[in-house]
């Protein structure tokens, strides 16, 4: 049995360099890299013993005793290195987003020390070693490893972009814009196209063999392979379309003699495999193309900030919710509250409580968008709006569990049918639960959407949000809600 047959001899198969940027040669980039995160790992080691050093000797005020603490804290230092080296923590730095990477230190001191204070116990050397002191040793060690890894990703990041580094050096077989664009898609992680070749196809007649276990190879195809060889490449992608699937995975099976990792991308599905991940699913192995956002874990954690917030939040605005009742009906007729139909959790329809700032209040299919110079807003009702309060109240719907503080901003249900015929992915935004700031607010993108355009992105930002979430991001959402002046652009 044979791997299916393909034209396109070397000679008909043109090769071609798509790289983007500044070229690098061969194993340079690789080197410097790997000296880099040799150098970043030697820092966070010198950092954290530093630091857990110096927590036992300023909370021991100097006493003789202190050089005791050396050693204690060259144990830390060296277990802080090998859990991070043991987790590739460093070396995952191209690929990871930065609160990712900040977050995995927390991690690793978090079982360094778990680990400590559990040996120490065990072998009873804990005398004189008192709790403060860990605690202290704790705390300055989990600010030097965040120090260190901030600094590294700052410094290490922009010079991948910019090709001084090269994380991988990959060659691409397919159509060639297909190649230009995937070339031009990764270059900003720093992984380098060195070559490409076009995507060799069936010779009339031919077909995919039905078994993995082929040993013969076509000849063309053994020519491909050695043309491949000295390139040295990290990983060879095979960009194909739907019809060319079962050619695709015999040429990658053929591929597989060469040490490279072999990848095999649907042009045409580019974006949904950027978010996929390979997933143990029972007794098999399944592509998830996309997870729901939140882990019962992480949402136990936002809901449990949810209820603490919004408690602390009614009390301390209890007065200014007196005061604006009494001017909601001083300054205009009608309730001090109204409630509006909204999409929520799972495109549920939730009731979202604000004070009044108009003297009409819509709902349903009646809803009209307020527009600049709405004659429908009252006085004291564009004041409320444009610095938010009118806000506030859904502090309520966050503690019944309707919303959340942090979300997509929940739209009228009219709005939302509307939009959703137009934009594909515009229900996906209610994959978590609405919240009353968001990071689209939080960047300037709320008020009237006019326009196609002005909801498309609200949505990107919505979409980033919930496929970025993390609860350090919903701490900088709400201190730039409060803090921002981005947030209160197109309030009217």
């Amino acid at each position: 049995m044979t791997y299916a047959s393909f034209t396109n001899s070397p000679a008909e198969r043109p090769a071609r360099s798509v790289a983007v940027g500044k070229a690098i040669p061969a194993g340079v980039g690789k080197n410097r890299l790997a000296a880099l995160l040799v150098l970043a790992a030697g820092a966070e080691f010198l950092f954290v013993a530093f630091g857990a050093y110096c927590a036992a000797v300023l909370y021991h005020h100097g006493s003789p005793d202190a050089p005791k603490y050396i050693q204690e804290s060259i144990l830390i230092a060296a277990m802080q290195l090998l859990v991070s080296v043991g987790l590739r923590q460093y070396s995952r730095i191209q690929t990871q987003p930065r609160h990712v990477f900040l977050w995995s230190g927390v991690s690793a001191v978090l079982f360094v020390f778990a680990f400590f204070i559990s040996t120490i116990f065990l072998l009873k050397v804990s005398e004189g070693y008192s709790r403060a002191t860990v605690i202290a040793q704790a705390a300055s060690v989990l600010v030097m490893v965040l120090c260190v890894r901030a600094i590294c990703f700052s410094l290490l990041q922009p010079a991948i972009a910019s090709g001084l580094i090269d994380a991988r050096r990959i060659i691409l077989i397919g159509d060639p814009s297909h190649c230009l664009n995937f070339s031009a898609r990764v270059i900003a992680t720093g992984i380098r196209t060195i070559r490409s070749f076009d995507f060799p196809t069936f010779r009339t007649g031919s077909s995919v063999p039905e078994r993995s276990d082929a040993v013969e190879v076509p000849s063309h195809t053994r020519e491909l392979i050695t043309e491949c060889r000295p390139l040295r490449a990290d990983d060879i992608v095979i960009l194909t379309s739907e019809v060319d699937v079962p050619a695709a995975l015999a040429l990658a099976g053929a591929l597989s003699e060469l040490p490279a990792d072999v990848h095999v991308v649907p042009v045409g599905a580019v974006d949904l495999m950027a978010v996929s991940r390979i997933a143990q699913f029972g007794n098999m192995v399944t592509m998830r193309i996309f997870q729901s956002p939140l882990t019962p874990f992480h949402r136990a954690i936002k809901r449990s900030f949810d209820i603490a917030a919004a408690i602390v939040g009614l009390v301390v605005v209890s007065p200014l919710f007196v005061i604006l009742a009494l001017a909601i009906k001083l300054d205009s007729r009608g309730p001090v509250l109204f409630r509006q139909t909204r999409h929520g959790y799972n495109n549920e329809t939730i009731r979202v409580v604000k004070f009044r700032s108009m003297t009409v209040t819509e709902d349903g299919d009646n809803f009209k968008q307020v527009t600049r110079h709405d004659p429908r807003v009252t006085r004291l009702g564009r004041i409320m709006r444009q610095t938010n309060i009118d806000e506030l109240p859904q502090l309520f719907n966050v503690l019944v569990g309707d919303m959340s503080l942090v979300g997509p901003r929940p739209h009228a249900t009219s709005q939302n049918e509307a939009f959703a015929r137009l934009i594909s992915s515009f229900s996906r935004r209610h994959n978590v639960k609405p919240g009353i700031t968001g990071w689209a607010q939080v960047n300037g993108h709320r008020g009237e959407t006019d326009t196609l355009e002005k909801m498309r992105r609200r949505i990107e930002h919505d979409l980033y949000y919930i496929d970025n979430w993390s609860f350090l991001l919903d701490l900088k959402i709400i201190v730039m809600t409060l803090f921002s002046r981005k947030v209160y652009w197109n309030a009217f």
